[in-house]
């Protein structure tokens, strides 16, 4: 879905390239066996491998490599079995070895694909260039004290999967549906948590604009921005800044620039480093790393079934829209909350409960689908409850307020409350005699044409039983009684 920017001089295409660093989920390092877990106090995770003290030498960890393994395999991609590892060098005073070690010409996955779902149920496909393995570096704190920065190692070490996408995608809008489906591929797969908010999640972007149809320009990179909205956000602002550079008569320097959140804008950070600049080479401690084709045969075999294949499952068997599907599979939570409900009932009826009551409920509490005021439980028992007539969907819906207020099961609360749906005939007879009576007037307006009345009457039948009265019932006995 190309998106054209109007600038003063003419119509230009943002192209944009991602590079996002997830967090891979493991309770070791990379090299080291110092603990992961998040917000430990400072400096309280970290081994002698993670403080680069001499003689130290890295072990690779196999659980992450096999991470690694399986989020290739979620992403279609080719699995190298001979990938190496290379120290990349840099000085920063939060990387004590005064190198990286991470991948460069052989990484441990090559090329695959994406598909993004786009606003009109379709998708798109978006191209992997390589998955890599990689440290983490630490973290400088500069708010610690007036005048000197801390130093925080924990997070030295840590394993890192840098996957980088084509230049395929054309807005910010492509950008943050390419963001939101892999961080849903990579929760499917155990492989990372996502949570872009503790830094577990963190995207550079690769922005440049050209004339339709014009070889790429020169892009900047939007350096670890922690948001979704923030990098559709910075897309957006960077995209208009380089058009109007170019339309008066400047050039866009290759260059590395950071998102100023609370202003809205990118700005300058360092000129772009080019991989010579970093001076890769083999790393001297670790042999190449040869995967066993048994291996990655078994990770595949035990590949759980991930958001694209629910989502085609959803429409075929449950008969749900595409859109509707993409909503109910988007987290896995979500969906395992759905298959819950709408095992043994019906999957539309599940879908429209889930997508529009229980969402809504969330929305307005604050809550979330891992932690909700309904569980998926109580909200099946209160559709079998509508399933069999024993309520109607009106009634339902104030058994389902409830519920989220006060727990307990359905039935229960039905029983107790007395708020059965009337099915007796006789009992809604009666009801509609009084009704009709008390608006002769009425009546004799429906039997001369007025046929929208019919609406008036179920209402007041439905008041005057509580809105108990079963609807199917009560529609068929008033038009009876109206055509008197």
């Amino acid at each position: 879905m190309t998106q054209l920017i109007e600038g003063r001089t003419g119509s230009w295409e943002v192209v944009i390239g991602l590079e996002v660093h997830a967090q891979v989920i493991s309770n070791a390092k990379l090299f080291s066996g110092a603990p992961t877990a998040f917000g430990a106090e400072p400096n309280e995770q970290v081994s002698l491998v993670d403080a680069a003290m001499p003689g130290m030498l890295p072990v690779i960890n196999r659980v992450c490599v096999e991470q690694a393994v399986k989020t290739g395999l979620g992403l279609e991609a080719e699995i190298n079995l001979v990938s190496v590892f290379d120290r990349k060098n840099y000085f920063y005073a939060d990387l004590p070895a005064g190198y990286q070690i991470s991948q460069y010409q052989q990484p441990i996955v090559g090329k695959g694909r994406l598909l993004i779902d786009l606003p009109d149920g379709s998708q798109r496909e978006i191209g992997i260039t390589r998955l890599h393995l990689e440290q983490d570096a630490g973290k400088s704190m500069h708010d610690q004290h007036p005048v000197l920065s801390y130093i925080d190692l924990n997070r030295a070490g840590i394993a890192l999967m840098e996957i980088v996408s084509e230049p395929d995608l054309r807005s910010s809008e492509e950008a943050a549906a390419y963001l939101k489906k892999l961080r849903s591929i990579l929760r499917y797969l155990g492989t990372c948590d996502g949570n872009m908010e503790e830094g577990s999640m963190r995207c550079d972007a690769n922005v440049s604009v050209r004339r339709p149809g014009d070889p790429f320009g020169t892009r900047c990179e939007i350096k670890n921005v922690n948001s979704i909205r923030y990098v559709a956000q910075a897309i957006d602002y960077e995209a208009r800044r380089q058009i109007e550079v170019i339309e008066t008569g400047g050039t866009i320097d290759q260059e590395t620039r950071l998102f100023d959140a609370g202003r809205g804008i990118t700005r300058t950070m360092r000129s772009k480093e080019h991989a010579h600049d970093y001076r890769y080479f083999p790393d001297p401690d670790l042999l190449p790393l040869v995967l066993d084709p048994a291996m990655v045969a078994r990770i595949k075999a035990e590949m759980p079934e991930l958001p694209d294949q629910r989502r085609q499952r959803y429409v075929q068997e449950f008969g749900l829209s595409a859109y509707d599907a993409g909503v109910l599979v988007g987290e896995k939570e979500t969906a395992v909350y759905y298959e819950t409900v709408a095992r043994g009932r019906d999957p539309k009826v599940a879908a429209n409960w889930v997508t529009t009551d229980l969402f809504g409920l969330l929305n307005k509490t604050g809550r979330t689908i891992a932690d909700p005021p309904i569980t998926a439980e109580q909200l099946g028992g209160l559709l079998d409850l509508i399933a069999d007539g024993t309520i109607s969907g009106k009634i339902a819906k104030d058994v389902f307020l409830i519920l989220a207020e006060e727990g307990g099961d359905a039935r229960s609360i039905v029983e107790a409350r007395g708020l059965k749906q009337v099915t007796d005939t006789g009992a809604i007879d009666a009801a509609i005699d009084a009704v009709l009576a008390a608006n002769a007037d009425k009546v004799a307006e429906y039997r001369s044409g007025k046929d929208k009345l019919f609406g008036f009457f179920v209402g007041q039948v439905m008041k005057a039983t509580g809105g108990k009265a079963n609807p199917a019932a009560l529609n068929e006995l008033l038009k009876t009684r109206l055509q008197g």
